[in-house]
């Protein structure tokens, strides 16, 4: 085939076979070869964010970074593009005072990276840190540079201006298949650290730092990833890099929100749900003495992987089964029951997803009780 290459003589051409054998080869997408002539009209250079004036760098975050709380008294937290070490340590007093501390008091966070094509690798840090309690140094990933031949560990920070946000509260990081790069990194730490729920699609697959090299002396150029996340978190295996960052949750971005709302109204009302269960097992349940092993295998359940009520009653109903084994001992979730002529007249409406939480105890169990009913038999 070498000589089919050599007989291609529009460049355009050759450049666009060259990356497909490439990445075919490799099988690596991120590997391009182009080709640009110098006759073309050389691309704007734009100034990197560290050597903005402190009006500029003021702007430039107001434009990347966006927060608010959501009804529910959800925090919502959008970063279009994550700043380095050199302008997080200029504007921390600025983000906190501004950004951070209006968050604080929301009871769960939706981290939005859907936009987020880019980023600095040494802001990774910070954003984990925030969301990891500050009792220990987490030791979150180790990036390897090629042209230095060199390894980078990323720890989590031991300390941090302002406060970190609850352990005890629930986090969830959107995604979709324009994140890339950093974002990714951030997004698969979270994951791997099991401190988020990933709801949306498949990243891109980028990679930390891509960079365009001439080739020779001519007007063709290769486009190459040059460092790589070894990803400690994940045990030293295959990263996000090339593959992306697989979601917890898959569901088109543009739905991401609304589903990331449903889970998080799902995961507070965990507690009750719970509570519920074991009063109705402590009050009706026959077999008394298996209520104490009941108890505890609930209580010390993980319930992170659940993100939906079907999740929930499988999960409950292999716990329940498991200690009592017994069959017919299990949790349903009831919605209107069909008839002929559709739901059944007069059946409630399934709380709609994203609706906000009832706070006092009266509302909260009456919005348990429309959702799950357990059956002892």
């Amino acid at each position: 085939k070498s000589q089919e290459i050599l007989g291609i003589s529009d460049p355009q051409t050759l450049a666009h076979v060259l990356t497909a054998g490439v990445q075919s080869s490799l099988n690596d997408p991120r590997l391009v070869i182009s080709y640009e002539p110098s006759t073309l009209e050389a691309p704007r250079q734009t100034t990197a964010p560290s050597n903005f004036t402190q009006e500029e760098l003021l702007t430039w975050l107001q434009e990347k970074i966006h927060h608010e709380v959501l009804e529910g008294n959800v925090g919502y937290l959008r970063v279009d593009d994550l700043p380095g070490q050199e302008v997080l340590s200029k504007l921390g007093d600025f983000l906190v005072a501004h950004v951070w501390s209006q968050l604080m008091g929301t009871s769960a966070l939706v981290l939005d990276l859907r936009h987020c094509t880019s980023g600095h690798v040494s802001g990774i840090p910070y954003v984990i840190s925030y969301l990891h309690p500050g009792n220990t140094v987490l030791h979150v990933d180790t990036i390897y540079d090629r042209p230095s031949n060199t390894t980078t560990e990323i720890w989590t920070l031991p300390k941090v201006l302002g406060e970190r946000y609850s352990a005890e509260k629930d986090v969830v990081v959107l995604t979709s298949g324009r994140t890339g790069g950093v974002a990714e990194d951030i997004a698969y730490i979270l994951k791997q650290m099991r401190r988020a729920i990933v709801v949306g699609e498949r990243t891109e697959g980028g990679a930390l730092d891509l960079q365009k090299l001439t080739i020779g002396q001519s007007d063709f150029f290769l486009t190459v990833p040059v460092s790589r996340s070894l990803g400690p978190l994940g045990g030293g295996r295959q990263t996000w890099e090339g593959s992306g960052v697989l979601p917890c949750v898959g569901t088109p971005a543009e739905h991401d929100l609304e589903k990331a709302l449903g889970i998080l109204t799902l995961c507070h009302s965990l507690p009750g749900v719970i509570q519920r269960l074991q009063e109705a097992l402590q009050d009706y349940y026959t077999l008394v003495d298996d209520v104490p092993a009941l108890f505890d295998h609930l209580g010390n359940m993980d319930y992170s992987s659940v993100v939906s009520d079907e999740d929930l009653v499988s999960n409950l109903n292999a716990a329940l089964q498991a200690v009592s084994e017994k069959p017919h001992l299990l949790v349903r979730v009831d919605g209107p029951r069909q008839t002929s002529s559709g739901p059944e007249a007069g059946a409630e409406d399934p709380p709609a997803p994203g609706s906000e939480v009832p706070h006092d105890d009266a509302a909260r169990n009456a919005l348990i009780d429309s959702v799950f009913h357990g059956c002892v038999l």
